[in-house]
Order: structure tokens, then C-alpha cells, then sequence
């Protein structure tokens, strides 16, 4: 049967307007001022509604395989559709490492059975496995995940041949986690001796500093600027590093692209002295001005898109001294809602978060069909209530690990419900469990 969504306000492509959206087969059939049917419809009603595209995340950890007692496929697609993201990216530094083409089809075939939202994986590339890299196939992978920093497994890029190899030979999309090894390790080692095993986790963003940060980066734009590749740099922590980039041509024209994550956007270094290891990512979360930096690069298009980087570790996990405590925090089920509320303090408005939150991934990634409001589009959509939510604590978190940075805040809106695919997957706080998403489809370079 097909679906009628009545009476919406519909934020996209730079625009507010009030229509009605026919969806048919998962797809938008028709948009328009009003929509007359003649055959029986599911109707909604979503007078006092916004719809938004659905959100794309390009950067996520789900933790699966390997790393499930943190999180996985199923839990965290289900947060992430309670959030409003409808498509996500997932990273490569699960157990074991995706560096071959089987271990990268296997997640897609957990993603299959287990994710209610659209899915794509990101190829692992490491010291010894370009030829493995050079078979992915650009249509179905979104992109190569090179961690020229340290990481989980075999997964530290760190060979000059190799990264010259990846640069020059890969035609994908290039995505780099970018600090430098040499200066981290210095920075560690410093504080090692000053402290033992009692660092402490205020001195995080002086450990992964903004040298280490700018050195890296600077590094992968000067590979890719050498090369010709396409280079997408994620989550940029440093005012420094927003130099690197540049807003000269439209996004569908550049080569080398930028993301900032919510955690970025939000934090600062103050913020460890209550959030304490419930703040600790890498890159680190840094000054007040390196926040304000992110917010102008973002706003000027220096910065392309906004991302999670949702990176799940159990409360146990988190709660050891800071040495021991893994980097990484929960966020898809809430990041629009902190982006909306940014909306509500004027520092962004609601369609540029819709331009750096679904637009601009579809955008720069290639995606097919997805992203936007357009007929002929996959009925990807979120419906917000510009209400206040309820307070955000434990027991309304569907994340596996069972905690957020944000619990005890209450956002200005709250998301009504969800559609991939023209299925509505989530509806005034429940799940439905009655389909699953697609594999994400991209054109070729």
C-alpha cells in the first residue's frame, strides 16, 4: 500500500515548504502542495511537523565482528533510526580487520540480516595489503578507511611506499583518521613520566595535541594534492587544520573534503572536568577556540559534512584510569537532536543542518538516490517534533553500552519518527521491527 505524508513542513535543499510526499515502493512517487489519491493510502498526518531527508552518518563503529559485547549491527542501526540517521558508514577496525575483500563482504552480510538502517562499509587498507585495497569495487564500497594514526589492529599506515601506493593507485574515495604517530607517542611518553599510571584525563588534547593533528592532516592533503586522489580528512579537531581546506569550488567538484563530528561541535576541554573519560575520543576534544574554528569552517563550507564517529565502550570500560579507558563514545541516537539545537541558539540553521547532515554526504560520497527530497528518491525521511524531548537518561538509550555523553540534557525537539525506504522504522519512541535496510549503491568515480 502506499503512504501519504500530509501537511509537513519539508526542510531540503535550502528551503522551508508545506507539502504533501507520496511514497511508493520505498520510493518518493510525488511531492507537492497537496496530493489528491484515488485508491486506498496509509495516511499521516504531520500537521506541526518538520521533514527532514534522512540523516547519512559517513562515519560509525558498530563494533561488529569482534567487538560485540560493546555493540553491534542490530542495536546500534536501531539507535541511529531513533535518531533520524537512516544510512551509515561503518569503519573497518572490527575483529578481525576488514583488509580483505571476504572479511568486508562478511559485514555486509551481518548488515543484511541485522540493519534496519542503509548500510555501507569503508575497505581497511594497512602496511601490506594494496593489492587487496585495488580490487575494491567503487560502486558498492563508499570508500578506503587509511589510519595514519594509531589504531585498533593491524591498521596503522605508517610506510612512506605504502601511503605514496594508496595515493597514487587507489581511484575510491580516501577517508583518513589523521594524528602523528611519532609526536603522539613523545606527547604519551612526557606525560608518563610525569604522572605514571595517574595521567590525567585533562591532559588527553595535549597528549594527541594539535600538532600531531595539523602534521598528519597537512600530510594526507600534500599526498593527495601530489597525487590527484580523492582524499576525504574525518573529524577535524583543530582550528589549525580547517586551513587545509578550502570552499573555492562546489562539493560535487572538490577532491579533498572534511568532516566535523558532533562530539567536536559540542565539547570542549573544560567539559573533562565532568564528563572525564565520557568525553575521550581521538582525535581528542580540544579548546573553546578550536570548538569555535570547527563552527566557522563548517559554516563557510571549509567543512563538508557532520558525522558521529559513534564509537560505543562499555560503562566498565570507560570507568578505568585514563591510560587504560578506550577513546570513543555513543552519539547516532543523538546527533540531529544536538544539531537542532544549535539551530535553536542561532548558531546554524535548520537547512544548513539538513546541506552538512544529508545533502552534503549523498553529495560527496556519491551515493545514489538518497539524501535529498526529490521523486524519483528513496523515501528516506525523519518527521521532528519541535517539542522538547524528554531528558536523556539510561533507561530511554538504546545503545547497547547503555550510556551517553548526554544524559541529562533534555534537546528542544524530539524525533517523531523515521522511514527507510518508505517504511516507517521508528515511531514516538518504538522501534518497528518489519524491515530491514539496503546496501547504499554509489557512482563511480
Amino acid at each position: 500500500m502506499k503512504t501519504i505524508i500530509k501537511n509537513g513542513t519539508l526542510i531540503n535543499e535550502g528551503r522551508k515548504t508545506n507539502a504533501d510526499i507520496l511514497i511508493s515502493n520505498g520510493k518518493i512517487e510525488k511531492i507537492a502542495a497537496q496530493i489528491a489519491v484515488n485508491e486506498a493510502v496509509n495516511e499521516i498526518d504531520a500537521s506541526g511537523l518538520l521533514i527532514l531527508p534522512g540523516c547519512i552518518d559517513d562515519q560509525v563503529h558498530f563494533r561488529e565482528p569482534g567487538l560485540t559485547h560493546k555493540g553491534n549491527i542490530y542495536t546500534e542501526s536501531r539507535a541511529a533510526v531513533a535518531g533520524g540517521i537512516t544510512s551509515f558508514m561503518e569503519m573497518p577496525n572490527t575483529v578481525p580487520n576488514a583488509l580483505t575483500q571476504e572479511l568486508l563482504e562478511d559485514k555486509y552480510q551481518i548488515a543484511a540480516q541485522n540493519a534496519i538502517a542503509n548500510y555501507s562499509f569503508f575497505m581497511g587498507a594497512s602496511n601490506d595489503n594494496l593489492e587487496e585495497v585495488l580490487k575494491t569495487d567503487t560502486a558498492k564500497i563508499c570508500g578506503i578507511k587509511v589510519f595514519m594514526g594509531s589504531s585498533t589492529g593491524n591498521m596503522l599506515v605508517d610506510k612512506e611506499s605504502v601511503l605514496e601506493g594508496l595515493f597514487s593507485r587507489v581511484g575510491a574515495l580516501i577517508a583518513t583518521h589523521c594524528e602523528d604517530e611519532h609526536t603522539v607517542r613523545a606527547n604519551l611518553a612526557a606525560f608518563q613520566e610525569k604522572y605514571a599510571d595517574q595521567i590525567p584525563v585533562s591532559a588527553h588534547p595535549l597528549i594527541r595535541s594539535e600538532e600531531a593533528c595539523y602534521l598528519s592532516s597537512s600530510k594526507a592533503v600534500a599526498l593527495a594534492q601530489k597525487f590527484g586522489a580523492r582524499l576525504h580528512v574525518l573529524h577535524i579537531s583543530t582550528a589549525k587544520e580547517t586551513q587545509l581546506f578550502e570552499n573555492t569550488l562546489p562539493l560535487e567538484q572538490k577532491k579533498i573534503t572534511s568532516e566535523a563530528c558532533i562530539h567536536h561541535l559540542w565539547f570542549s576541554d573544560t567539559d573533562y572536568a565532568t564528563k572525564g573519560n565520557f568525553i575521550k575520543w581521538n582525535p581528542a576534544v580540544k579548546t573553546a577556540t578550536d570548538r569555535e574554528g570547527i563552527w566557522e569552517a563548517l559554516l563557510d563550507n571549509r567543512i563538508d559534512v557532520v558525522a558521529t564517529d559513534h564509537a560505543p565502550h562499555t560503562i566498565e570500560e570507560k570507568m578505568q584510569a585514563y591510560g587504560a579507558a578506550p577513546s570513543g563514545g555513543p552519539l547516532v541516537q543523538h546527533a540531529l537532536l544536538a544539531m537542532l539545537d544549535k539551530v535553536k541558539e542561532g548558531k546554524i540553521t535548520i537547512e544548513r543542518v539538513v546541506e552538512k547532515m544529508a545533502h552534503a554526504p549523498a553529495t560527496l560520497f556519491r551515493i545514489k538516490e538518497r539524501g535529498y527530497l526529490r521523486e524519483g528518491y528513496a523515501a528516506d525521511l525523519v518527521l521532528v517534533d519541535p517539542t522538547p524531548s524528554a531528558t536523556v537518561e539510561k533507561k530511554n538509550l538504546l545503545y547497547k553500552c547503555g550510556w551517553s555523553p548526554f544524559e541529562g540534557h533534555q534537546f528542544s525537539n524530539q524525533i517523531h519518527s523515521t522511514y527507510v525506504n518508505g517504511n516507517c522504522v521508528y515511531n514516538n519512541g518504538q522501534i518497528i521491527e518489519n524491515s530491514l535496510g539496503k546496501r547504499l549503491l554509489f557512482i563511480p568515480r
